[in-house]
Formats: C-alpha cells, sequence, structure tokens
C-alpha cells in the first residue's frame, strides 16, 4: 500500500516515514503542496496523509483539489483543535482528521480502518499454518510472527487475495513493482526470499511454481 505523507515539518516527515516502513507501507514523502501534485500523478497512493498548514498553501484548498479527480482516502494532520477546524475538513472530504501531537499508534489504526473500508473489509487469509493478516499486515505462520520486507510482503499479499489461484509474473511485476518491464527474474528472487522465512525446516511448501501460469500461495500442490 502507497501512503503519501503531505507534511513540511521534517522531523514530523521523517518519524511518520519510518513508522509506515516498520508497518510494512510503501511511504513518501512531499514537503510542499508541488511536489504532492506531482507525486500523485506519478505514484497513485492508495492513501494520503495531508497537513493542512503547508508553505505553499493551503492543505484545505488542496483536499478539495483532490477531491475533484479521485477518491483516494486523505487523513488530515492538523495542530488546529477547534471543533470548526474538524468540520471544515470532514465536509471539505477529508475522510478523518487527527490533531497533532498524536501517537504513532493511533495514526497506524486510524490508517487501518480507513483502508479497510476502501477495501470493502478487513480480510485474514489462512493457509496451512500461515495467517496472513491483510488489515494489520501482520503474518504469522506457526503462531510465530514473520518479519517481513516491503517488497515481500506486498507479493505475499498479492498471493494471499487469490489462494490456490496461479498469479502470473506480469500480474506480480505490475502490483507489486508498478514495472511490466522489469526483468521477471526479480520475482523468483523475491519468491525465494518468502519461501525461506516461510518454509524453514520442516515446514511444508506454501508457494508453489504453475509451469507457464505463475505461483500461487496452497497447502497442497496444484494438480
Amino acid at each position: 500500500m502507497r501512503i503519501l505523507i503531505v507534511e513540511d515539518e521534517p522531523k514530523l516527515a521523517r518519524v511518520i516515514e519510518q513508522a509506515m516502513k516498520e508497518a510494512n507501507y510503501e511511504p513518501s514523502v512531499a514537503h510542499s503542496l508541488a511536489a504532492a501534485r506531482q507525486q500523485i500523478a506519478s505514484e497513485k497512493p492508495d492513501l494520503i496523509l495531508l497537513d493542512i498548514m503547508l508553505g505553499d498553501g493551503s492543505g484545505m484548498d488542496f483536499l478539495a483539489e483532490v477531491r475533484q479527480a479521485s477518491e483516494v482516502p486523505v487523513l488530515m494532520l492538523t495542530a488546529r483543535t477547534g471543533i470548526e477546524d474538524r468540520i471544515l475538513g470532514l465536509d471539505g472530504g477529508a475522510d478523518d482528521y487527527l490533531v497533532k501531537p498524536f501517537r504513532l499508534e493511533e495514526l497506524l489504526a486510524r490508517m487501518r480502518a480507513l483502508l479497510r473500508r476502501t477495501r470493502g473489509g478487513a480480510t485474514t487469509v489462512t493457509v496451512g499454518d500461515l495467517t496472513v493478516d491483510m488489515a494489520r499486515r501482520r503474518v504469522t505462520h506457526g503462531g510465530k510472527v514473520i518479519f517481513l520486507s516491503t517488497t515481500e510482503y506486498a507479493l505475499l499479499e498479492l498471493l494471499a487475495r487469490s489462494p490456490g489461484e496461479p498469479v502470473s509474473k506480469g500480474t506480480v511485476l505490475k502490483h507489486v513493482w508498478d514495472d511490466a518491464e522489469r526483468a521477471p527474474n526479480v520475482v523468483e528472487v523475491y519468491v525465494n526470499y518468502l519461501r525461506h522465512k516461510l518454509e524453514r525446516g520442516e515446514a511444508p511448501r506454501l508457494i508453489h511454481t504453475v509451469r507457464g501460469k505463475g505461483y500461487v500461495l496452497s497447502e497442497a500442490p496444484p494438480e
């Protein structure tokens, strides 16, 4: 999930960005509205964290601009505590509103809630001893938490959204790397990374290669 952080306070932006990475999101930072416009066009984020007061304009005005073109979830961040400001933001198209200072845990929880609404509900997929909690972006195997990189998690989530069904290399390249022109062997490399983490010791294989079709997440080998 791509998260765009529109925040002109460098220290706060870095803290939020690091928290996003640790939660297996793919964050990018825009320190101005001009940069945000470019990144929205090129990256197509799944969620935007938007400060209200920025150096080159109003976050509220920018929100109206975003809403003219997209329904991407927007969570407003602001130091303003007045109820009037919250009403203005929510009526202006914001999906949620968080007052600074805030705890990162609350920010992440609100983000998960917004993304659940966008995806039409929380999803947990279990294949054998493997559980992928897409709401919390949490992976466990045999009851133990498995720590994955952002790219590893994105690949596993894509496979978990279609358990038992082959996912082609082309689809993986498009959804995980957003680049169908990238060398296909990068998919094989990351599939092997996942297998190494999920199939240690005597653990059965869960990610199977289907010749000519791609990869499938299943407890039993495909016939």
